[in-house]
C-alpha cells in the first residue's frame, strides 16, 4: 500500500507541442524479445490498406485531443491518404530518473498494442520514435475515435439508460475476453480508458500500465492502475489474497464499477458529496458493505453489478460468465453503443 501512494504522488506530464527533429523509425516489435527492432513493414495490427507512417512530416496535426499520464493525444491528418488518426506523444522529459520509468512505460505500452488486433480495442497502426537512446520522444499512431470518451459522456448526460448500459458491458466484455485469451490483463478499465468512435462503437485504450501474465498463477503487481476502480485483491493484497490472483478478476472488478457509475451519474463507491481520499477509498473498496441499488435499477442490472463487486476475487463473476448472464444477452446486437445524441 505504501508503493500505491507513492505512485499517486508521482507528477503527471503536460507536454507542449514537439516538431520532429530527427528522421523517424518505425517498429515492429520481435516475438522473441521484448526489445523494439527497425522494421519497415506496416503495423501488424494496420489494415493492408493502411499506409506506412516513416516520419512524422507525412502527418498533419489538426487539433489537441487530450492530455493523460504521461502524454499528449493529437488528432492529426496522413497527408497523402487524408486519412484521420489520433496520434499519442510520450516524452520522456530531462529528469534521468523520470525519464526512465515512463519510456520503460512507453514501450511496454507499445509492445502490447502490438500483440493485439480486435475490433473491441483501439488499434494501433505504429509506433515511432525520434532518437529514442538519446532521450527522444515516442509517437503511437492510433485508430481515431471521434465519439470521445465514455467519461465524456457521463460528464454531458450523467446516466444512461440500462439498453446503453447493457451495450457498452458488452463491448468491454468482448475485448477483456479477447484480452484475456492473449494473458493480457488491462489493470486500469475506466471510463476515460473507454473510446467511442463516429459509429458509436465503445473499445478499450491505454495499456501503459497492462500487463502479460507469462503463467496463470503469476501474480500481478497491485501496485499500478486507478485507485478508484481497483479491486478490493489489488488495494489490500495481503487481506484478499491478492497475491494469488492472476489480475484476470480485477479487470471485471474495474467494469462493474463503470457500469454502476453509468447507472448513478457518479462514482458509486462512496457517497455522495464525501472526498475521495486514500482513506476513504480504501475503506469503500475492501471494508465497505455491499452497494445499494438504486430503486430504479431491473434485477438483471442488480444482479450483474452484484457479479462484478464481489470482494472476493475467487467468488467474482468471470468475463465468459458475465457474457451470458441476462443483463448482457437482453440487448441483441453489441454493434451499436451510442446514438447520435452524444
Amino acid at each position: 500500500m505504501t508503493l500505491i501512494r507513492e505512485r499517486r504522488q508521482q507528477r503527471a506530464l503536460r507536454l507542449s507541442v514537439p516538431e520532429p527533429v530527427a528522421p523517424l523509425r518505425h517498429y515492429t516489435y520481435s516475438s522473441s524479445s521484448s526489445s523494439l527492432s527497425s522494421s519497415s513493414s506496416p503495423s501488424s495490427s494496420g489494415s493492408m490498406n493502411s499506409p506506412v507512417i516513416e516520419n512524422l512530416s507525412d502527418l498533419e496535426k489538426l487539433a489537441v485531443l487530450g492530455h493523460g499520464n504521461g502524454g499528449t493525444v493529437y488528432k492529426v491528418r496522413h497527408k497523402l491518404t487524408m486519412e484521420v488518426y489520433a496520434l499519442k506523444i510520450i516524452r520522456f522529459g530531462e529528469d534521468a530518473g523520470c525519464a526512465a520509468k515512463v519510456q520503460q512505460q512507453a514501450t511496454h505500452e507499445g509492445e502490447i498494442l502490438k500483440l493485439v488486433d480486435s475490433r473491441f480495442v483501439v488499434r494501433c497502426y505504429g509506433v515511432l520514435d525520434s532518437a529514442l537512446d538519446d532521450g527522444g520522444d515516442m509517437y503511437f499512431v492510433m485508430e481515431y475515435m471521434g465519439g470521445g470518451s465514455l467519461q465524456d459522456v457521463l460528464r454531458t448526460r450523467r446516466r444512461l439508460p440500462e439498453t446503453t448500459i447493457s451495450r457498452v458491458a458488452r463491448s468491454v466484455l468482448e475485448g477483456l475476453r479477447y484480452l484475456h485469451g492473449m494473458q493480457i490483463v488491462h489493470r486500469d478499465i475506466k471510463p476515460s480508458n473507454l473510446l467511442i468512435n463516429g459509429r458509436g462503437e465503445v473499445k478499450i485504450a491505454d495499456f501503459g500500465v497492462s500487463r502479460v501474465v507469462a503463467d496463470t498463477m503469476e501474480e500481478c503487481d497491485s501496485c499500478v492502475g486507478t485507485c478508484a476502480y481497483m479491486s478490493p485483491e489489488r488495494v489490500d493484497p495481503e487481506r484478499w489474497d491478492g497475491d494469488y490472483s492472476d489480475g484476470f478478476a480485477g479487470d471485471v472488478w474495474s467494469l462493474g464499477v463503470v457500469v454502476l457509475e453509468c447507472h448513478v451519474g457518479r462514482f458509486p463507491l462512496i457517497p455522495p458529496g464525501q472526498k475521495a481520499d486514500w482513506a476513504t477509498l480504501v475503506f469503500a473498496i475492501c471494508l465497505g458493505e455491499k452497494m445499494a441499488m438504486p430503486e430504479s435499477a431491473s434485477p438483471e442490472f442488480h444482479d450483474f453489478v452484484c457479479r462484478c463487486l464481489e470482494k472476493d476475487w475467487r467468488k467474482r463473476g468471470t468475463v465468459e460468465e458475465l457474457l451470458h448472464h441476462p443483463f448482457v444477452t437482453r440487448c441483441s446486437s453489441g454493434r451499436l453503443v451510442v446514438d447520435n445524441a452524444f
